[in-house]
Order: structure tokens, then sequence, then C-alpha cells
């Protein structure tokens, strides 16, 4: 669970620190106050895209650390996968952001990439924010609630993987079922162009390899020069030579040695590096015989170098990426040669990949419809709970061709209201009912979740009364489970809560402050006062506040 997330210069936050604890952790304010800024904060330490605009005015950075403790198994695993490890089951995640648009990660105090934290997040938070109910509008993500459920990653998997298998095959036979003209078109390019590189024959490195005998034949002049320089050097006629010099200085070191033994190991010395100066002048000469000019050689590398140069501006590559080139094109030409005998074979590999993967999509199909009904079911008990006790859902499946998904379509039709027929939510739901239905599904996937902390940003829109205490219940029975994290604008959430925090916006010398502060008993009252009765808070509204958390 989530345990500490300390933001910095995040929009109107300097700095600050809070600690969170187990069950329902309520967090309460002005409209205004901040409180989105918390679930900003945390969805940037979970990897989302961010804008610098978050950023702090005046500040250059802004800083997200948040430490999460008991972690579970999930989470290890995807972190093992990632090459980290949870510390004696503590993790901890930090980002910074900075004007420039950049932004730097670390995991467990170790670099990490924005990519590796999104990664974490799935086994980590579950955010539920106001846009999301408006997602039950769209069918689409009803059959990924009722996948979740059910629990069919791994049939999901399974059928993807033949139906991509599938699909490739089908790209490939609409390739070999192309326009004949253009195969023949395609077959005579092939030809050339294969034949082409086939007699260029190159030899890896061989570019590499041109152009250092270009450059000595080209730089002969200069190379014999520098060599008779040095043999010179090393072997003159007088003292003046280099090995010669080191001979006589040899000799003399070891004729003193013969008075005092310390000049022994020099005089040893200088003798080996007269016969290395030895070896070196006879490998300078040898290598001066075998110098010579060859211009007829030099015409023969310009001409090689410059076949080599028109074969990978034409062809797009390196020279040493041209064979491998050469045998992809007389593959492909092969392939077109033989035309009718591979079509029949992929006409077949392809009805049989088909056949895989249908046969995967109708048992996911089977298992979908058995669990939507009870998914339905439960989602419906859980809605009756929250005020709505004359709803009805039924989930509707259609067939539809195979796709990334199987060959199902599916919705959950509402019927809100006694004598109504069910019919798409988007047609018939309002606010406060979408956030129900949302708190519904939440709540009944929960038990199926590995996510270890839930956070609801204003779950309470469009409700009051009555059912806002259900609501709050509901979270209460959630946060038995798991951790829980409430955003809320009422009091009858707000006075359920294990935790309480208040954030709290303040201006001091010109500059606009948010705090984030936890409420003891006392402080609670008077918050709840004061979103039961407004900026005056009555004796009675902190007497109805009193009573409220005395019935918890």
């Amino acid at each position: 669970m989530l345990k500490t997330l300390y933001i910095e210069n995040i929009a109107v936050i300097e700095k600050t620190s809070i600690d969170f604890d187990g069950g329902l952790n309520v967090l309460t304010g002005e409209t205004g106050a901040g409180k989105s800024i918390i679930i900003d904060a945390i969805n940037a330490i979970m990897g989302q895209r961010t804008s610098k605009e978050i950023i702090r005015t005046g500040e250059s950075t802004a800083f997200v650390s948040a430490v999460f403790e008991d972690v579970n198994p999930s989470v290890c695993a995807k972190l093992e996968e990632l090459g980290f490890e949870a510390e004696d089951g503590e993790l901890m995640l930090q980002r910074t952001l900075s004007q420039s648009g950049k932004s730097s990660c670390k995991i467990n105090g170790r670099p990490a990439t924005v990519s590796m934290l999104r990664a974490l997040a799935a086994n980590l938070i579950n955010i539920h924010g106001q846009h999301e109910s408006y997602e039950l509008f769209s069918p689409e993500t009803h059959l990924g609630y009722i996948d979740s459920y059910g629990g069919c990653e791994q049939e999901i998997e399974a059928y993807r993987e033949k139906y991509h298998a599938y699909k490739i095959l089908q790209k490939k036979l609409n390739e070999a079922n192309s326009d004949e003209s253009e195969r023949l078109r395609e077959i005579d390019l092939l030809q050339f162009q294969s034949q082409e590189l086939f007699d260029a024959d190159v030899q890896p490195g061989e570019e590499e390899q041109l152009d250092a005998e270009r450059g000595a034949l080209l730089n002969f002049e200069k190379i014999f020069s520098l060599l008779s320089k040095a043999k010179r050097a090393l072997e003159g006629e007088d003292a003046d030579g280099g090995a010669e010099s080191v001979d006589i200085a040899a000799t003399a070191v070891q004729n003193a040695a013969a008075y005092n033994s310390d000049y022994e190991e020099l005089g040893n010395s200088l003798t080996d590096l007269y016969y290395n100066l030895r070896d070196c002048a006879e490998r300078i000469g040898d290598a001066l015989d075998d110098l010579e000019s060859d211009p007829q050689r030099l015409e023969e590398i310009e001409e090689r170098l410059d076949l080599l140069n028109r074969l990978t501006r034409k062809y797009n590559c390196t020279a040493d990426e041209l064979p491998a080139l050469a045998e992809q094109m007389q593959a492909r030409l092969e392939e077109l040669l033989n035309y009718d005998r591979n079509r029949d074979e992929l006409i077949a590999a392809c009805d049989k990949a088909k056949e895989e993967a249908l046969s995967l999509a109708k048992a996911l199909s089977q298992k979908r419809r058995a669990v939507a009904k009870e998914f339905a079911a439960k989602v419906r008990e859980e809605m009756r709970f929250l005020n709505m006790p004359n709803v009805e859902l039924i989930p509707q499946f259609a067939t539809t061709d195979l796709s990334d998904d199987g060959i199902d379509k599916a919705e959950l039709l509402i019927s809100a209201n006694p004598g109504e027929t069910p019919r798409p939510v988007a047609k018939i739901a309002s606010g406060g009912e979408l956030s129900r239905m949302m708190l519904a599904i939440k709540t009944v996937l929960a038990a199926t979740d590995d996510v270890d902390t839930l956070i609801f940003d204003e779950v309470d829109t469009g409700i009051s009364g009555s059912a806002a205490e259900k609501v709050g219940l509901k979270l209460k029975e959630v946060a038995d489970d798991c951790q829980v994290l409430c955003v809320t604008h009422q009091a009858q959430i707000a006075a359920l809560a294990d935790h309480h925090y208040l954030i709290d916006k303040r201006v001091e010398q010109g500059r606009t402050f948010t705090v984030v502060t936890p409420l003891d008993r006392d402080a609670r009252v008077k918050e709840l006062a004061r979103i039961i009765g407004g900026v005056n808070i009555t004796v009675a509204a902190l007497s109805h506040a009193e009573d409220m958390l005395n019935h918890v």
C-alpha cells in the first residue's frame, strides 16, 4: 500500500509529505484547495503523461516521491522482470519533472524510465477519476470488465498469439494474390538486383581493407620517406646512430658494473634495448623492401570502391549488409517464381491458423458469456445497496468477425426504474447513477484485483443524502480488503474515514500555498461541520458532525 507521498513544487504545493495508512483515507477541503493536485502527483509517480505546466510558478523543477510497503507478489514479479527488487517488501518510486519537458525517474534509488514506472502502476494503484465514469458510455470497456472479473488473461493471451499468427499469414496471402503484372515486374527487378549484388561478390570488411590499402598507395612517397628516416636514425654509420649509441652506452655501463655491481641491472637493460632497436631497424628495412608504388593496383582499388559506394547508395545500406540483402532478394524471388505452390501452401496454412484462432475465440466467448451473468448480478446487488433498489443489469453479447478481442462485442444494458426496458448506459444513466455504477464495478473487481491501493477522485459526483452515505459504507467495505484513498465533498463519506486529511489553501506574502494536514477527532468535527454548514459553522452543524462521528 501507499505509505508516504512527498510532493515538491507541484502547482500550489511547495512542499508537503503525507503519511497514509491502511483502511479508508479521506481527503477533503474547499473547492480549489488542491485536492486534484494530489491525484496529479500520484499520476506523475505512476508514469503517466504530465505537463510542465504543473510545475510551481517560478520553479525550474518539481519532484514527487512515493513509498509503498508490503507490496504484493505481482509487484515483486514485475520489479524482478524490470531488473529491480523490493527491499523488505518496500518500494520507493521517484520522479523529477523539469521546465524543459524532460523527466528523470528512480526505482529504489536506481535510475529508471517513465515506462518502467508505468509498467509497475498497473499492479500498485488503481485510480478512478470523475472522467472514468463516462467510460461506461463506451461498450468496448464493458468487455474489459467482464474479462477482468472472469480472469480471462491466459485465454486472451493464447487466443491473440494464434490470431496474430493468422493475420501475418493472411497478409502474406493477400500479397501473393496481388496483380499478376505487379508480380512479374517485381520478379524482373529482383532478378536484376540480386544478380547485380551476387556479381559484386562483396566480402565482409572489404571496404575497410580497400580503404586502408588505398591510403597506403596514395601516400607511398610519405611512408617511404618516413620509414627511411627511421632506419637511418637507428642504424647510422657513425656513433650518431640510435642503436650504435645505445650499444656504446651499454658497454660503458657494463664495464662500470665490474667495479660496482649496482650498475649491472642498468647495463643489462641497455643491452636489451640495443637488441630491440636492431630488431626494429631490420623490420623497418623489411617494410621498405616490401613497399612499392603500384599505380595499376591503385586504379583497381578506386574502381572497386566506386562500385561499393554506388551499391550502398542505391540500396541504402552498408557494404557489409549487401551480401545479406542479396540473399533476401533471392529468397523473395524464389517465392514469386514458385507462386502457385507457395500460394497453395499459404492458403492451407492461413485456413489452419484461422481455424485454430476461431476455436480459441469460441472457447473464450463461452467463458465470457458464463461469467458475464455472474458479474452483472454482483454489480446489480452492489448498485441496489447504493440506493438504486430497482436497477437491472443485463449483459448483451453479439458475435463479430475475428478481431484482437476475439469474436465478442459485449455491452451491459441498464434499467434504473421499474418497467423500463434495459438500454445502453449512455441512453439513460445520470451522473450520480454513473458514479454508483462505476463504484459497484470497482467493488466487484476488487476481489479479483491484485492492486493494493484504490483511489477514488470525487466518486460522490451527482449524489447526496442517503445515497452518499451508502457510497461511504461501500468504500468502507472495500477498504477492508485494500487501502482506499478518497477525495470527497460529502460529509457522509468523510465521517466514515479511518484517516481524515484536510487540504487547505493559504496565501502568504502574495504566494499561494497548499498544506495537507491529518486531522484528529476535534479537527474532524470542525471539518465535517464546514462541509455540512459552509463558511459559517453553527453550533447545530458542530453537533451534527459530532453525532455523525459517534455513529460510525
